[in-house]
């Protein structure tokens, strides 16, 4: 697949104003998806124990107005993380070194700020130290800000958007051969894995889950994933993602073992329908709160409310969730250009399990879905 080439210096000057309208003199950011949006610098894979390095803490970059950015990271970063380059000053901080005595010397580079704005993310210790520093400046979100920007997808974002949902349908298909009664849930994620990396991905963009619900047991969807094979009568739910170039997809699909029953064949209808009615919703200047209220009040006229027990969705990009929320809770207008999914679901432990989950385009007719796998009923022997 083709590089896209982005124009991290236009971020940069578009957060710039962000930053002259909030106040705000100088940006702290640790590595992480807003770091990676406005330098390029690229994060690792991430990992469910800490990777870490000697002063791992003051891995990120201060950013000011009308400045490039000054980096400053543990030399094995720069040793073995930085293949491409950044945009500015580097200072590599090597295990033998004063890492507080360095992170100051690069934080009082800059004019001691009135206003500071941290990234959501950093090390308690950077705080600490940026706090001692730079004379207690008054500190704003800095995540908050560049989600300004983040927010509202550019034609190559979305072009990448399309290809991290491509690379999940069609590891979805290349999947479905390998679905039947017998196989076990650990082997299909091992399946969907795979086919993932092979048609591109960089890595899941998340733990990839499937499990089986339906009568005859009180399995849950908070038991993502097991050895238990998979058997008759169940909703077997997938829910996964890609990444292309740093941007995620996050999928889902249910799939019945066996003939469906009459009660399978109608939630499925149901959480269908719901998905439809927040795509309808999802245009220009409706709340997120009230495309969450179109979704569930689907699922809620047809009698299974109390099991649609999560949010409709969340907004997506660089990372997997991000804000605003698809959620009874944010009042965000939308807007043109906001990616985000929707995932209604009916989960009734010991009953029925049947989840859908596309990324959602906001336009001006609506919801446009991204991801092009169908969503018709699928049965499996």
């Amino acid at each position: 697949m083709t590089t896209i080439a982005f124009d991290h210096r236009a971020r940069r000057l578009a957060l710039d104003a962000v930053l002259d309208e909030a106040r705000v003199d100088l940006v702290w950011l640790p590595i992480g998806a807003d770091l990676e949006y406005l330098t390029g610098i690229q994060r690792r894979v991430p990992t469910f124990g800490d990777v870490n390095y000697a002063h791992g803490w003051v891995a990120g970059a201060f950013l000011a107005p009308g400045r490039d950015p000054a980096f400053i990271l543990p030399r094995n970063y720069v040793e073995f993380d930085l293949p491409d380059g950044v945009p500015g000053e580097v200072v590599s901080v090597s295990e033998m070194d004063d890492g507080h005595a360095l992170f100051s010397r690069v934080a009082r580079s800059f004019p001691a700020p009135r206003t500071l704005a941290v990234g959501a993310r950093t090390w308690a210790s950077a705080t600490m130290n940026l706090l001692e520093e730079l004379q207690n400046p008054q500190l704003a979100n800095a995540s908050r800000l560049v989600n300004r920007l983040r927010r509202i997808k550019s034609p190559d974002e979305l072009e990448l958007l399309r290809r991290a949902c491509h690379v999940a349908d069609g590891a979805m298909e290349a999947t479905k051969a390998r679905i039947s009664s017998g196989v076990t849930e650990l082997e299909l994620a091992e399946e969907v894995n795979y086919h993932l990396l092979r048609l591109g991905s960089r890595t899941w963009s998340f733990d990839t889950a499937v499990w089986g619900m339906g009568p005859g047991d009180d399995r849950d969807a908070n038991v993502r994933l097991s050895q238990q094979e998979v058997r008759q009568g169940v909703g077997l739910s997938f829910d996964f993602g890609a990444v292309v170039q740093g941007y995620c997809s996050d999928f889902g699909r249910t799939i019945r073992i066996g003939e469906p029953d009459d009660e399978y064949r109608r939630v499925y209808e149901v959480v269908m329908a719901a998905q439809q009615a927040g795509m309808k919703a999802a245009r220009p200047g409706v709340k997120a709160s009230e495309v969450h209220r179109a979704t569930r009040q689907v699922i809620v006229d047809a009698g299974y409310g109390d099991w649609f027990r999560h949010r409709t969705g969340h907004c997506i990009g660089l990372d997997v969730h991000e804000e605003p929320f698809i959620s009874p809770e944010d009042d965000t207008p939308l807007e043109a250009g906001m990616t985000f999914t929707i995932e209604p679901s009916v989960f009734w432990p010991g009953r029925v399990g049947v989840r859908v989950e596309d990324i959602i385009l906001c336009t001006e007719n609506g919801g446009v879905k991204l991801n092009e796998h169908p969503t018709t009923l699928s049965v499996r022997d």
